[in-house]
């Protein structure tokens, strides 16, 4: 007897259905060290902008498309600032500010993704530095999931920013003489579905 052709349908929309269920689960991601830093950014003196880059960023990375649901465990290098000026990298490093000794990380930990519709717009979290932890909401900029060629899978990344008060951390260093509480901060993010 031969079977009839909606039992293939059938059984070829069953397959399809959980092929459809296994991609929507929520997947791990490893993070993609060659597109994956943080910045930070502060006036000085009215006259310009000091700038630098953390390089060495690891963690986790959490995420379900279709819940629209996530989390990110990220820790930075604070040793990996790069400003261009060697002097200015050593002061960072320096207990007035970074204090890396003491202090040889940086954490951000959000559990939720806040989106608007499809686009993703926040990640609250909370950000730990010079020992103490404050809440952090990154706003994203921009933020898209693709095939990558060179990866083989899915990768998913954006930019994300905030505007932080230094002080909320105990990072004084010449706030009493005016130069400015307020950093606007970035992280570039890009991981690679796991």
């Amino acid at each position: 007897m031969r079977p009839r052709l909606s039992t293939f349908c059938g059984l070829a929309l069953l397959a399809l259905t959980h092929m459809g269920a296994a991609q929507a689960e929520p997947a791990n991601y490893a993070l993609d060290a060659d597109h994956t830093y943080a910045t930070f950014a502060i006036d000085h003196n009215g006259a310009s902008v000091n700038r630098a880059r953390f390089d060495e960023v690891a963690g986790s990375v959490r995420f379900d498309p279709v819940a629209r649901a996530g989390a990110l465990d990220l820790y930075v290098q604070v040793a990996s600032v790069y400003s261009g000026s060697r002097g200015f990298d050593e002061h960072l490093l320096s207990p007035d500010l970074f204090d890396a000794a003491k202090f040889p990380t940086m954490r951000f930990v959000s559990e939720q993704l806040v989106f608007d519709g499809e686009r993703l717009v926040e990640v609250p979290g909370q950000l730990t530095l010079l020992g103490r932890t404050q809440p952090v909401t990154l706003k994203a900029r921009q933020f898209r999931c693709y095939p990558n060629a060179r990866a083989k899978t899915e990768a998913c990344g954006g930019d994300f920013e905030a505007v932080i008060d230094r002080t909320q951390w105990g990072m004084n260093y010449l706030v009493d003489k005016g130069m400015p509480k307020t950093v606007r901060i970035t992280a570039t993010i890009e991981a690679f579905r796991q």
